[in-house]
C-alpha cells in the first residue's frame, strides 16, 4: 500500500477521531488487516512526528494511544479565538490529585493527615466526575476506607504515557514548578513543569484564588505547604 496514502489516512482519523488512537484502531480503518499493514502505519506514526516536530501541532504518545495536539507553546493566541476563558482548578482541588497521583493508592483519611484539613467532599466528586481517580480497593482496617488511585484518562489528560513519566519531586524541587495550562476548549491538558516565567510569559495567568477549605481534620498535622501550582477556583470548592 502507498506509504504517503498511509500517512494521510492516520493523519486524518488522528485528526478526526477526538480522541487518542490506538495503532490497533488506526489499522482497523484500513481494509488490508495483514501484519504489513500495522508496520506500515507505525512507519506513518514516526513519519508524522518527525513532520510535526516544528509546527505548532504535535503528534503524543499518551496511556491510551496516539493524538495529535497543540503544542503548550502556541496555545494562548490561539486560544484567543475563544472568548471564555479556559477553567483552572483551586489549590485545594491540585493539591488533592497530586497526593493521590504521587502516593497512591492512599484514603482521604491520609490525605487530610498529610493536607493538615479534611477534603471537601466536592474536591473527589470533581475528580471523579471527571475520571481522573478512581477506587481501586479498600484500606484493610476499621471502616475499610476507600483507596484512591488515578486512572488512564488522568494520564491522556496531562499527556502522560503511563506513572513513571511524572516528573520527580526531585525534578519538581517544590510542587509549586507543577502548572496547569489548559489548551483550546475541549482539548487536552498538560502538565508544565517549567520555571514559572516561562509559564507567565507563555500564557495570561490568572492570581490565585484563596481556598475554600473544610475546617482542619481531627488529628491532622500541620497543613504541608507549597504543594501544587496556584490556579483559580472552580466549583469544587
Amino acid at each position: 500500500m502507498n506509504h504517503q496514502y498511509v500517512k494521510n489516512v492516520v493523519e486524518a482519523a488522528l485528526l478526526a477521531a477526538g480522541r487518542p488512537l490506538t495503532v490497533e484502531e488506526l489499522t482497523s480503518v484500513f481494509d488490508e488487516r495483514d501484519g504489513s499493514i500495522a508496520d506500515e502505519v507505525k512507519g506513518a506514526i514516526a513519519a508524522l512526528g518527525e513532520e510535526y516536530a516544528t509546527r505548532g501541532l504535535e503528534l503524543l504518545e499518551v496511556a491510551s494511544g496516539y493524538r495529535i495536539q497543540i503544542r503548550a507553546a502556541v496555545a494562548p493566541p490561539v486560544a484567543r479565538l475563544w472568548q471564555e476563558r479556559p477553567a483552572k482548578y483551586s489549590r485545594a482541588l491540585l493539591e488533592t490529585l497530586a497526593l493521590i497521583a504521587y502516593r497512591q493508592p492512599i484514603t482521604r483519611g491520609e490525605i487530610e493527615q498529610i493536607r493538615g484539613v479534611a477534603v471537601n467532599p466536592n474536591i473527589i466528586k470533581t475528580l471523579h466526575e471527571r475520571n481522573w481517580i478512581r477506587v481501586v480497593g479498600h484500606r484493610d482496617v476499621p471502616g475499610k476506607p476507600e483507596l484512591l488511585g488515578t486512572t488512564r484518562e488522568f494520564l491522556d489528560y496531562f499527556s502522560l504515557k503511563k506513572l513513571d513519566d511524572l516528573p520527580t519531586l526531585a525534578q519538581l524541587k517544590e510542587l509549586e514548578d507543577l502548572r496547569v495550562q489548559l489548551t483550546l476548549p475541549g482539548a487536552e491538558a498538560q502538565v508544565l513543569a517549567e520555571a514559572e516565567s516561562q509559564v507567565d510569559a507563555a500564557a495570561d495567568v490568572e492570581p490565585q484564588a484563596e481556598d475554600d477549605e473544610e475546617p482542619p481534620a481531627e488529628g491532622a498535622g500541620p497543613r504541608t505547604q507549597g504543594l501544587v501550582a496556584s490556579g483559580a477556583q472552580d466549583d469544587s470548592n
